[in-house]
């Protein structure tokens, strides 16, 4: 039986953490020889070297490719990308894959879907179609797309989104997305072994807050997220978790904000990274999480709990009746957390429904590759679709 060689691209923590479900079951699949690339926060001590906890998951990475300045300017940014696409080229002309997988919209997982793509190498994208006004993401996102021969989407709005963009109906998938089928798979930690594991403690109130810079808007991150520390701090008999920001424009300027605010407060925490198990048994027990993140609109209502998302990151994806949009000042954060913990949003987050799938994308996703394959001809027409004048 020949065998095809499927290249898993992974430049985050969240990213692989999403990832790692398609790549176990690719694992699995006689017909399939996995390939990882590790790159780009991965490779970072400042976010915590977690290229290891792909290792320490049984994986092996066949190329780590480093790309990331010390900078977190634009300009920084671009020399990053430009640097990655020198040592993907090599990377994947090394590996020779017969397809690559590229999730996502970030700047280097679009550095490298080019690297792809100039190589002739098919590109199947995951979570394509999605909107997030306030971040670049939205423009790299859409690049990826166009990029790609194959799609998996989280919903069907989204996968009507991609075809519109002129992708054929024939190579665009709705599978949902792979973030739940992480909580369907994992066995969740007890608040216990949490707290032991994590070196905290929860109080009457625990809240799990990720912000990541509004890319689109740098000089108004740091106002922003000054609001939503200067709410937190006003808190009693509370627990704050904090995850550091991605290696975006102005990222390291939160995380120093967040570690100057945590060096001030007994009752606050901050984490380069967690992995999946932790993040999620942590998601669980929480009152509600806090900030931008695209877990708190994907993931979290899953659990039932509350999503506080504040100001415009997230803007434009879909959201279940759990998540609570602010803006971001001190006041509309405050009304947005009473509103989270009343007894009677609570109660209503019990019919709380996630609209991003059954958390099996996974199989899904391999099961749609195996027909794909030999992939004999990549090219693609622009699929037209009819427009009412």
């Amino acid at each position: 039986m020949k065998t095809y060689k499927i290249c898993v691209f992974t430049g985050t923590r969240a990213e692989y953490g999403l990832l790692k479900p398609l790549m176990e079951e690719i694992q699995k699949q006689p017909e399939f020889e996995l390939q990882i690339v590790a790159s780009c926060m991965h490779l970072s001590p400042e976010f915590g070297l977690t290229y290891q906890e792909i290792e320490k998951d049984g994986f092996k990475i066949d190329e780590k490719v480093e790309m990331l300045l010390s900078s977190d300017t634009a300009i920084g940014t671009v020399k990053s990308m430009g640097v990655g696409m020198i040592g993907y080229a090599d990377a994947l002309n090394r590996l020779k894959p017969d397809l690559a997988i590229v999730l996502g919209d970030r700047f280097e997982a679009l550095a490298f879907a080019v690297s792809a793509y100039i190589l002739r190498i098919p590109i199947a994208h995951l979570y394509g179609g999605e909107i997030t006004k306030g971040a670049l993401d939205e423009g790299f996102r859409h690049a990826i797309t166009k990029l790609s021969y194959l799609h998996f989407t989280s919903t069907q709005e989204y996968k009507k989104r991609i075809i519109q963009m002129g992708e054929s109906p024939e190579r665009v998938f709705n599978v949902g997305a792979l973030g739940l089928d992480n909580i369907k798979r994992l066995k969740l930690l007890s608040k216990d072994e949490l707290e032991k594991a994590l070196g905290i403690k929860f109080d009457k109130y625990t809240f799990l807050i990720t912000y990541h810079p509004e890319t689109l808007s740098d000089s108004q991150s740091e106002k922003d997220f000054s609001e939503l520390l200067n709410a937190l701090e006003t808190l009693k008999d509370t627990t704050l978790i904090f995850t550091k920001a991605n290696a975006d424009p102005s990222g390291r300027i939160i995380n120093d904000m967040i570690n100057e605010f945590v060096n001030k407060k007994f009752n606050a925490y901050i984490f380069d990274s967690m992995g999946q198990l932790l993040y999620l048994s942590l998601m669980h027990y929480v009152d509600a999480v806090i900030g931008n993140s695209s877990s708190g609109i994907i993931e979290a209502p899953s659990f039932k709990v509350a999503t506080i998302n504040v100001s415009n990151r997230q803007k434009g994806r879909i959201k279940a009746k759990s998540i609570i949009d602010c803006e971001p000042t001190k006041d509309e954060i405050l009304n947005a957390i009473q509103k989270a913990i009343s007894l009677e949003f609570k109660k209503s987050l019990e019919n709380v429904e996630n609209p991003y799938g059954d958390g099996k994308s996974a199989i899904k996703i391999v099961n749609i590759l195996k027909r794909f394959f030999p992939l004999k001809n990549i090219s693609k027409d622009f699929y037209e679709v009819e427009v009412n004048d």
